[in-house]
């Protein structure tokens, strides 16, 4: 998971403010890349369609509909991402490498038959006086986001980064370039363009995945086998990912804060835009995690253990605790430090950047609520990735089990106390569940010790 460490220490190895500025602005494109391509391509498709798509109600429909398939289709394979990815590094740390190839496409054969099958029953029972070819897309894409998201991991995990931005960026732009010339058509063309450039994206992964495991056995399902998957790790991901959008769930299907689209589905003129939108406040913070969770703190991850496994000395493994220790809590106040300043720059520029894109100074108190909530969601992301570092799979269950309770909870209770508290259930969700992982993170760190000898 820390390839990428690799390509940062070539740029910070030479010791300037330029490769410091490089370093960290590489790790933040490659950390945030595919979902800036994500709300980048979907505004810019909902822009160029103006005028030209009429009822100018259907670039709603449109943009509404992806968002959907997004959500249901991250929700749908969230606990797959984690678990197959964790089923393959354990066939790689066996020297298995034929196995996984197989395995994959049996993956990818189950996601396709159960987002498929979900996908027909709600299109059939849900979307009553639809026209067809609607129908159809929305089966289509469902089953294609699957598929990708779990290939999108996949590659993560074989140190693709630059392949999947380059991959995103390409599959996001030909979307917006296919919907345009689409958009004569209405939503049928739009949403055809945008899964075109997504399949295009999808087949392209696959080439890199094949390329890197050729098929030399039929396809298995091997690793849905008993026991072959960890089910905290399924549970974690679902949880996690169900968290993530309860809020925005929430807001959808409560009546006094939404209306309907299209079909059964409903979104919320208030709510969404500046919560899409404050996403792009975290980039910074992406950066950092990315250099200091997956490239410093793996670098004494990787010293603990393989002095735990080779017998080295006792004074060894407790400094590689303590750099292991230390590189956490850097981490944490770097991504807090930074955000911190990303947040303050974006408190004094919001008011005429809104102005300048067209949109009204209204929602600037719930964008900035927003913003401050997707910065503690980068920070309980890389107190997660250090959980999953350590395999303490029930302590992450806990945590994301918590952010999906706190999160549906505090968002109904912000809709009851009224407009000036929208925002707020999600920002006070994070925070709790950070603070609760923190605690959680500090009684692990203080006991790693005990745990790694007396538990085997």
């Amino acid at each position: 998971m820390a390839g990428i460490g690799f390509e940062l220490r070539k740029l910070l190895r030479t010791e300037s403010y330029l490769g410091l500025l490089r370093a960290y602005a590489y790790a933040s494109i490659i950390s945030s890349g595919p979902w800036v391509f994500s709300i980048i391509g979907l505004i810019a498709t909902g822009v160029l369609a103006l005028g030209v798509v009429v009822p100018s109600a259907l670039i709603t429909q449109f943009q509404v509909t992806v968002t959907y398939l997004i959500m249901a289709s991250l929700v749908l394979t969230g606990g797959l991402q984690l678990g197959f990815t964790r089923w393959v590094a354990d066939r790689l740390f066996e020297k298995r490498s034929q196995d996984v190839a197989p395995a994959y496409l049996g993956v990818m054969l189950v996601t396709t038959a159960v987002s498929g099958l979900l996908g027909w029953l709600v299109a059939l029972l849900g979307f009553g006086g639809v026209d067809n070819v609607y129908r159809v897309l929305v089966v289509v894409g469902l089953t294609l986001l699957s598929n990708l998201w779990i290939t999108t991991v996949f590659l993560s995990g074989l140190k693709q980064y630059r392949a999947i931005v380059a991959l995103y960026a390409l599959g996001y732009g030909l979307s917006v370039a296919l919907s345009a010339a689409a958009r004569p058509w209405g939503l049928d063309g739009l949403l055809v363009g945008f899964l075109g450039g997504q399949f295009l994206m999808w087949v392209l992964m696959l080439w890199l995945v094949l390329r890197n495991f050729p098929i030399s056995r039929p396809i298995t399902l091997d690793c849905f086998r008993p026991r072959q998957m960890y089910l905290a790790l399924l549970a974690g991901g679902v949880l996690y990912n169900l968290g993530v959008w309860a809020d925005k769930l929430v807001f959808w299907f409560t009546a006094a804060t939404s209306n309907p689209v299209i079909g059964p589905l409903r979104a919320s003129t208030i709510y969404d835009l500046p919560v899409f939108l404050a996403y792009l406040c975290v980039i910074p913070g992406m950066g950092i995690f990315l250099v200091k969770f997956e490239t410093d703190f793996v670098e004494w991850y990787d010293k603990f253990y393989t002095a735990v496994r080779e017998g080295g000395a006792l004074q060894d493994i407790a400094r590689y605790h303590d750099g292991m220790q230390a590189v956490v809590r850097e981490g944490l106040y770097q991504i807090l430090k930074v955000q911190a300043l990303t947040l303050l720059a974006v408190y004094t520029f919001v008011p005429a950047l809104f102005g300048w894109i067209g949109i009204s100074t209204l929602y600037i108190p719930l964008f900035l609520v927003q913003a401050v909530a997707a910065s503690f969601q980068v920070m309980l992301l890389a107190v997660l990735n250090v959980f999953y570092y350590l395999d303490r799979r029930r302590d992450v269950v806990l945590i994301t089990a918590t952010l999906t309770i706190l999160n549906f909870t505090l968002s109904a209770v912000s809709i009851r106390l009224g407009p000036e508290f929208f925002g707020y259930g999600f920002a006070v969700a994070l925070l709790g569940t950070l603070l609760l992982g923190l605690v959680l993170l500090q009684r692990l760190f203080r006991k790693l010790e005990y745990q790694t000898f007396m538990l085997q």
